[in-house]
C-alpha cells in the first residue's frame, strides 16, 4: 500500500523528528525508504556572482554522507534504504521526484531548518503538501519519542471516499496492536438568521438531526462489521455539533489520539482541489501526526498554480 516511501530531510534536527515514524510505517507496510536531500543554490548565503563550485561539491558530498548516516540508523531497525541528493528548488524537486519515482507516501516534518514558527507548518512543507501526487504523513515538530500509534482516529462522513483510509489504518493497527477509533459528526442545521426561530423551526431541526443521528449510528455499526476492521479493537464515537472540525479536535485531545488518518476527500470533496475542507483544517491546525490518504489518481490531481493560471487566462 505504502511502498516505496519518500522521506525528505534538510539536515536539521527538527526535520529528523520523522525518523521514528518512518520506522513505524515502514515496518507495517514492509516498505523501502528513499531518503532525499535537495540542494538549492538560491538558498546559499553567498551572492550568485561569487558562487563557489568547489564549495557546492563539498555540500553535495556532505549531504550524501548525512543521508547515508541516517540510512545506517534505519537499517539497524531492519529497513531497506537508499540516499538521493538532488539540486534545484526544494518543494518542486521533492514533488517531481515523488511523481517520477511513483512514491506511495511522503513523510514530512511540519518544520525544518527554518525553525519552529507560530504557523502550523512551514512554507516549504505546505508547498509540498499542496502539490504532492501521493499520500502524505505530516509529523508535528518536534516529536522525538518513539511512536507506536496506540490510538488511531479515523473521521468518517458516510462516504466511500472517506472510508478509503480504513485498509491502511487497519494494517497499521494490526501491526502495532492499536485501537482504531472511528468518529462521525452529525452537523446541526443552520436556521434562517433574519429572525429568531419559532418553535416549529426548532422542532423541525431537532427531528432532522435525530433522524441523521439514527442513520449515523447504523452506519458506524456497519463499518465496524466490515472486513478491514475484523479482529481490531474499534471504538465508535457519534457526535452532534455545529462545527465538525472543532468537535473532532476536541475528541483528539480528550482521547489522547496518537495519529489521525483522513482520506484527502470526503462526501463533498471536489476533484479540482487536492484536499477537502476538513483535511485542510487539520493540515493547518492539527496537533498530532496526520496521515492523508490521497484518493485521486495522479493524472486527476491538478496543481493549484495551474488552476489559477487557467482562471486568469479565461478572464
Amino acid at each position: 500500500m505504502f511502498d516505496p516511501i519518500l522521506v525528505p530531510l534538510d539536515g536539521s534536527p527538527i526535520a529528523e523528528c520523522v525518523l521514528s515514524h518512518v520506522v513505524t510505517l515502514s515496518q507495517a507496510f514492509n516498505a523501502k525508504i528513499t531518503l532525499l536531500h535537495v540542494l538549492d543554490k538560491n538558498q546559499e548565503i553567498v551572492p550568485p556572482q561569487s558562487f563557489d563550485l568547489l564549495h557546492w561539491q563539498i555540500n553535495k558530498t556532505e549531504a550524501k554522507l548525512y543521508l547515508e548516516k541516517i540510512g545506517t540508523r534505519l537499517q539497524q531497525s531492519g529497513l531497506q534504504t537508499e540516499a538521493i541528493v538532488l539540486e534545484g528548488p526544494v518543494a518542486e524537486s521533492i514533488t517531481e521526484f515523488a511523481q517520477s519515482q511513483e512514491m506511495k507516501l511522503v513523510i514530512l516534518s511540519s518544520h525544518g531548518h527554518g525553525g519552529l514558527r507560530k504557523w502550523g507548518i512551514s512554507s516549504v512543507t505546505h508547498k509540498i503538501i499542496l502539490s504532492a501526487p501521493t499520500s502524505v504523513l505530516i509529523i508535528r515538530a518536534p516529536q522525538l519519542t518513539s511512536q507506536t500509534y496506540a490510538r488511531i482516529l479515523v473521521p468518517l462522513d458516510g462516504s466511500w471516499r472517506a472510508e478509503n483510509v480504513l485498509p491502511m489504518a487497519a494494517l497499521l493497527a494490526q501491526h502495532h496492536n492499536s485501537q482504531i477509533q472511528i468518529v462521525h459528526v452529525v452537523k446541526t442545521l443552520e436556521m434562517a438568521r433574519h429572525m429568531p426561530p419559532i418553535q416549529e423551526d426548532i422542532d423541525l431541526s431537532n427531528q432532522i438531526v435525530e433522524r441523521n443521528r439514527e442513520e449515523a449510528r447504523h452506519y458506524l455499526d456497519q463499518v465496524q462489521l466490515r472486513s478491514p476492521l475484523a479482529g481490531i479493537d474499534v471504538q465508535a464515537h457519534l457526535v452532534v455539533s455545529d462545527n465538525p472540525s472543532a468537535a473532532i479536535h476536541e475528541l483528539i485531545d480528550r482521547k489522547q489520539i496518537d495519529l489521525v488518518a483522513l482520506s484527502a476527500h470526503g462526501y463533498s470533496g471536489n476533484n479540482q482541489w487536492p484536499y477537502g475542507s476538513m483535511v485542510n483544517n487539520f493540515i493547518l491546525y492539527g496537533k498530532v501526526p496526520l496521515l492523508i490518504v490521497q484518493d485521486l489518481p495522479v493524472k486527476d490531481q491538478t496543481n493549484p498554480m495551474d488552476l489559477r493560471a487557467k482562471e486568469h487566462s479565461e478572464h
